[in-house]
């Protein structure tokens, strides 16, 4: 492209039209397979290379998000849950991400909706990274999915001064890292969201700087708009599931706005599982994308 402005409307372009001749237009490549192949290989290390985790650009960790889309853009399936758009080939990447991670950073919501439980490194992969994996949960409310609250490895919980009280009724107080400022909020009716810049410094003064996010949508979408993310990985399933789920971001546009302003965003990778056995899924894509600071 030689023109960093917004070309002119061309006579003919535009729904139902034909082009024109316009020469400044990008060139595009079509994606081949290449040599690079990998297998189903039982400590992954060739997959968990492509991961690794970038050195931080803001502070002192780094935010992943790990995210499953249908390919008409549905972030879960006819059960409200990602589980049912995912396969074998988000599968792979997923264990892998948490293998790399200090810490798994997910909404209450989610948390509760996805059935989590206290975290272990996957199977067959601490080699990848050996110590404790740590589950976190951003709630408002300080409310903790009961599950988690009964587990002898309660997670984190990120809250602010109004659910701070609920939280430490939930679980040890030294596992409650209050983030926020107190606007006058309760617990039935809590004040300004979570500050969640404060509580990823927080979560790193403990160590767990390589942050990985997997939702829901509404935290995704808090954590876009405070530009805390710094890679954005997506599964793309060959599934379509139609009207009903919401897409992999969610959560309301900063005020008097409509959407956040678009953003750039660099392709690191793109994985492609083919099919490998009669009757599987093909089509499933895994795409890592690098964020810059806004």
């Amino acid at each position: 492209m030689t023109s960093t402005t917004t070309p002119p409307a061309q006579p003919g372009d535009g729904p139902g039209g034909q082009p024109t001749g316009r020469t400044d237009l990008p060139p595009l490549d079509v994606l081949l397979p290449v040599a690079e192949h990998l297998p189903p290989d039982a400590r992954e290390e060739r997959l968990a290379a492509l991961y690794a985790y970038d050195p931080p650009t803001r502070g002192f960790h780094v935010v992943r998000a790990n995210m499953v889309a249908s390919v008409d853009g549905a972030a879960w399936g006819p059960d409200h849950r990602s589980g049912s758009i995912n396969d074998d080939a988000d599968w792979r990447v997923f264990r892998v991400l948490r293998a790399l991670a200090d810490v798994v950073l997910v909404g209450a919501g989610t948390a509760r909706a996805e059935g989590y439980t206290a975290l272990d490194r996957p199977r067959g992969l601490r080699h990848l990274h050996d110590a404790t994996l740590e589950l976190a949960i951003v709630t408002r409310t300080g409310r903790v999915p009961e599950a988690l609250a009964r587990d002898d490895r309660p997670p984190l919980v990120l809250t602010g001064p109004a659910g701070a009280a609920a939280a430490r009724g939930d679980v040890p107080a030294d596992r409650v890292l209050v983030v926020g400022q107190d606007a006058g909020g309760t617990a039935d009716e809590p004040g300004p969201a979570v500050d969640l810049a404060a509580g990823l410094a927080a979560l790193a003064e403990r160590g767990l700087a390589r942050v990985l996010t997997e939702g829901g949508p509404t935290l995704l979408g808090d954590l876009l708009a405070a530009d805390l993310v710094d890679e954005l990985c997506v599964t793309t399933t060959p599934s379509v599931v139609g009207q009903g789920p919401g897409r992999i971001v969610a959560g309301a546009a900063p005020s008097g706005t409509t959407a956040l302003p678009p953003r750039g965003a660099r392709l690191a990778h793109l994985l492609h599982s083919p099919e490998d056995r009669p009757g599987s899924p093909a089509g499933t894509t895994a795409a890592r994308w690098l964020l810059p600071i806004g």
